[in-house]
């Protein structure tokens, strides 16, 4: 059963093609060991590919080092 939501409690969550996840802040993210760390920017980017020296926040590290994908087969 679907349950209602006012607008003001969502968060707008975009995914960037190669690139990290975009939340509209403020965030607390959990880690997998329980850990919670916060963001209070307006925009949170939130790294995907695990590169990034500052996880769970992007530093772009994803940009350094991509391997081009493989064609299907």
């Amino acid at each position: 059963m679907p349950t209602e939501r006012n607008a003001p409690d969502l968060r707008r969550v975009r995914l960037v093609k190669d690139g990290p996840m975009l939340v509209d802040g403020p965030v607390e993210v959990e880690l997998e060991d329980g850990t919670r760390v916060t963001s209070d920017r307006f925009v949170v980017a939130v790294c995907r590919c695990r590169r990034s020296a500052s996880y769970p926040w992007c530093d772009t590290s994803h940009r350094r080092g991509r391997r081009p994908r493989e064609s299907p087969g």
